[in-house]
């Protein structure tokens, strides 16, 4: 009768590791860790290693390395998953620098064997492996010996049920070198420089016998560690891999959106679930509307997150946001930082809406957004932005996000992006010139499956609160003017010739 064996993942204790893994590390496992200096191998592996070491399961960490590991602890131990109390305990530090140096296989072979038999380890660490490959080349050692090496040490490890990594500078899968055929999981860190952001990926090329989840994902080194965003994937209902836009449940529940008339002109509300884009340029009012939407959710028993990218050092958020974050009514992401990933992004705002069971979420405005991905990710936004937001509505909030135009009195873009499709409702709003006098003006352009009206409203902003008023008459239409009542700024000959845009 056939059994299947069960094999139990180990959670590594890296955050968004476990996830990208496709549930942990498979005990008893032979991994490579995999990357150019300076990337975080090292430090990945002290991170597992800390995380899983006990007295009853230890650590044995062999190093090759030149320099001895009391330098290279001097500088692990800056970071808070140190803990310099299980050294020796639970965790053991062997340097192989001297075997290396012989570059007798057989003699490095025979010291690990016996440094494993006097630990009796669960896990096994050697860094750098590429080392002992390196020298083995300019020893003149032959290729079979190493593969023979290679192969001996999986079996010695696997008979001493030890859950391995191998740490080395390959800086592609793709050479030709046993070791990778031998590991069950290979990982792969690379880092990237453009200006003054660097950015930080890591991909799962191997794990046998568990999905992992594809491509590469971001992570941060920061004094706790690694962190890794992965990549955020919608999957359909039944758990299939979606590479649409999932639709949220609808319920027929409309949301207020707190400007008196703007429900009556989205139908009765915008209804729950949907995604708003709110398309103007700079002054007409985006961020009031998008605060407005907030504080009515917060009136409504409705918590809502804000995800502030326009916000300098120097400036400060209007006094209504600033109210409702110190009460904790709405959460707040304000960063102006250059080089973020938009995984990074969509990680802490789900995150801070599973905390807050936040029912609104606002990203003011999408220009910030572009500004604040490293320049790494630009070349992916739009892709990126469908992901963001198809994972968002797979949540079932609403959302609003607001777009920068540049008003060019000509034609009407609703995002600088082409984004727009991806959201269910459209507001814009627009300067426009009636008597000589700047008028802002305001209109609901699309309500997927609703009803809404198509009336031209004039609007003002009074106390800090917009203020729909009448629909403007006599004026042709958003993308186009009359004489009596032109679109704000000049017309040149060219654009007269061309007449009304359709």
């Amino acid at each position: 009768m056939n059994q299947t064996v069960t094999i139990r993942r180990l959670a590594t204790g890296v955050p968004g590791l476990d996830a990208i893994l496709g549930g942990g590390l498979p005990e008893l496992s032979f991994n490579l860790i995999t990357g150019p200096p300076g990337s975080g191998k090292t430090t990945l592996a002290h991170q597992i290693m800390f995380a899983l070491a006990t007295p009853e399961h230890p650590a044995l960490f062999l190093t090759v390395l030149g320099e001895p590991p009391l330098k290279m602890l001097r500088y692990q131990q800056q970071f808070s998953f140190f803990d310099n109390s299980r050294i020796g305990a639970a965790v053991r530090f062997v340097n192989l620098s001297d075997e290396m140096a012989s570059g007798d296989f057989e003699q490095m072979l025979a010291r690990i064997t016996r440094e494993i038999q006097i630990a009796s380890p669960a896990l096994v660490f050697v860094d750098s492996f590429r080392a002992v490959t390196r020298d083995a080349a300019r020893s003149g050692a032959h290729s079979l010996d190493l593969q023979h090496f290679v192969q001996q040490l999986g079996v010695q490890l696997s008979a001493w049920q030890a859950t391995t990594f191998l740490i080395g500078e390959y800086h592609s899968q793709t050479e030709d070198h046993p070791v990778f055929t031998v590991a069950d999981g290979l990982l792969a860190l690379r880092q990237s420089v453009h200006r003054n952001s660097m950015v930080r990926q890591i991909q799962v090329l191997k794990m046998r016998g568990q999905a992992t989840s594809p491509g590469v994902h971001t992570f941060r080194i920061t004094g706790a560690g690694i962190e890794i965003f992965p990549s955020a994937i919608v999957r359909d209902d039944s758990g299939a891999t979606a590479h649409t836009s999932a639709s949220p449940a609808r319920d027929g529940h409309r949301m207020g959106m707190g400007v008196p008339l703007l429900d009556d002109m989205l139908g009765g509300g915008l209804p729950s679930g949907f995604s708003l884009l709110v398309a103007g340029p700079s002054g007409s009012g985006k961020t009031l509307l998008a605060t407005a939407f907030l504080a009515e959710g917060v009136r409504s028993g409705e918590p809502g997150v804000m995800v502030a990218f326009e916000q300098t050092p120097s400036q400060s958020l209007n006094s209504a946001i600033d109210d409702m974050v110190r009460a904790g009514a709405i959460g707040l992401i304000n960063t102006r930082s250059l080089d973020l990933s938009i995984d990074e992004i969509v990680h802490h705002l789900i995150g801070m809406i599973r905390r807050m069971k936040a029912k609104r979420v606002v990203i003011d405005s999408l220009s910030g957004f572009e500004l604040a991905v490293a320049p790494t990710f630009r070349e992916d936004f739009r892709e990126s932005l469908f992901r963001m937001v198809a994972a968002l509505s797979s949540l079932g909030v609403t959302v609003l996000v607001t777009s920068e135009l540049e008003d060019r009195y000509t034609d009407l873009r609703f995002s600088p992006y082409g984004s727009a499709f991806l959201t269910d409702a459209i507001v814009v709003q627009r300067y426009i010139e009636i008597d000589s006098g700047l008028t802002r003006v305001m209109a609901v352009v699309k309500v997927r499956d609703s009803a809404h009206s198509s009336e031209i409203r004039q609007f003002a902003i009074t106390g800090g609160h917009i203020v729909i008023g009448d629909p403007v008459r006599g004026y042709e239409g958003l993308l186009g003017g009359s004489p009596q009542h032109a679109p704000y700024g000049p017309r040149g000959a060219d654009d007269r010739a061309a007449g009304p845009m359709p």
